[in-house]
């Protein structure tokens, strides 16, 4: 060999060393998540934010692109001195299904650029300080993205998951935290999963989402309870499938034997009763069918002899006084008072329709204060 390494040995050392930091993280963090964990954590991570990337699309108009998790463990310590200051926190609190909180961390002009988009501008809007209106969009924002995320985990852990409306606030990371707020995170090590996420041209930043080792051991411990009622289900239905039967082997088809010509007897076969039955010719009656003349003044309009059957079949009669087209537009300014203009002329005869066929013309009476219809012509057609 000349010392180069191919891809295959590339991409197996890389998948060692993948695995060896995860078993790293693992004897490092104090609370014992397993590197099986870890990975269930980044998936989960994943498939979440992915959701709510898309959901992001649809407020902002613009295209997102988060990258891959990556999870690690920190304390509070590392957040205060690595992330940008302020920022903004937004707190993601479970209703169902889910016991605790996460929280996600925003840079403050990610912040200005996303509502600025959100109520239609072109994302350069990002002077002057963040206020309400601010905190109030993006918390919708996150309000909608989580909730799409929580949907995705709903399908992942195979039961109902929901959260409560998120609440945004701007921090320093140093004085102006609620310590009641985010107590879970102050004290102990906890998840750090880290994004990658662009949007357009006009964002290019990390967000980071923080979980409490209790609340992401529960999402793990759902996740590997969902896989292993999978494979229940799947071995199950695999033993209660009906097995194939068995095809019997194809016989041999029997060899063709002459036929003897109709009315003649097999050569050499002595002829019994039932074959002299089958060979015997019996005579046929065969003779002209016979049917009856059609009488000469055969008149459908006339003849009457079964239309007592069908009298007293109901039909509808309308009365068409006319007709005319409206746009859509038209329809919608109906108003009382409001004249339609049809396209019959007036005195002229209006039409009579029985179950929508035309049958006739007529005029309009009045018949003790009851608009009736006078027949004056029967259509034929």
């Amino acid at each position: 060999m000349d010392g180069v390494l191919s891809q295959e040995e590339i991409e197996a050392l890389l998948s060692n060393d993948a695995n060896d930091d995860a078993v790293k993280m693992a004897e490092d963090n104090e609370n014992g998540l397993t590197p099986d964990e870890i990975d269930a954590i980044g998936e989960i991570s994943n498939i979440s934010m992915g959701t709510a990337a898309t959901t992001l699309f649809s407020l902002v108009n613009r295209k997102v692109e988060i990258s891959t998790p990556v999870v690690s463990f920190v304390n509070w310590e590392d957040i205060v001195e690595a992330y940008e200051k302020p920022c903004v926190f937004i707190r993601i609190a479970y209703t169902m299904g889910l016991d605790g909180s996460n929280l996600l961390v925003l840079k403050e002009r990610d912040v200005k650029i996303i509502t600025d988009l959100m109520m239609g501008g072109d994302g350069t809007n990002t002077e002057g300080e963040l206020g309400e209106l601010h905190l109030s969009a993006i918390s919708e924002a996150m309000n909608q993205m989580m909730g799409s995320a929580a949907t995705s985990l709903s399908s992942m852990l195979n039961k109902m998951i929901d959260i409560s409306p998120p609440s945004a606030d701007l921090v320093d990371l140093k004085g102006s935290v609620d310590e009641a707020e985010i107590a879970e995170f102050l004290t102990r090590q906890f998840v750090k999963v880290s994004f990658k996420m662009e949007i357009g041209d006009l964002v290019n930043s990390e967000i980071m989402q923080l979980f409490p080792f209790s609340f992401a051991k529960e999402m793990c411990a759902g996740v590997a309870k969902t896989m292993e009622e999978d494979v229940s289900t799947t071995e199950a239905a695999q033993q209660t499938a009906p097995q194939p039967v068995p095809q019997p082997a194809p016989q041999a088809e029997p060899q063709p034997q002459m036929q003897p010509m109709m009315g003649q007897p097999m050569m050499g076969a002595p002829m019994n009763n039932m074959t002299q039955q089958m060979y015997t010719q019996q005579p046929v009656n065969v003779q002209p069918a016979q049917f009856q003349a059609f009488a000469g003044d055969f008149n459908p309009v006339t003849q009457q002899e079964n239309i007592g059957l069908i009298m007293d079949v109901p039909l509808e009669v309308t009365v068409e006084l006319g007709r005319t087209s409206k746009s859509i537009q038209d329809i919608l300014e109906f108003a009382p008072g409001t004249i339609i203009e049809l396209n019959k002329i007036a005195g002229e005869p209006i039409d009579v329709l029985v179950n929508g066929k035309y049958i006739a013309k007529g005029e309009v009476v009045v018949i003790e204060e009851s608009f009736g219809i006078r027949i004056t012509e029967i259509i034929n057609n």
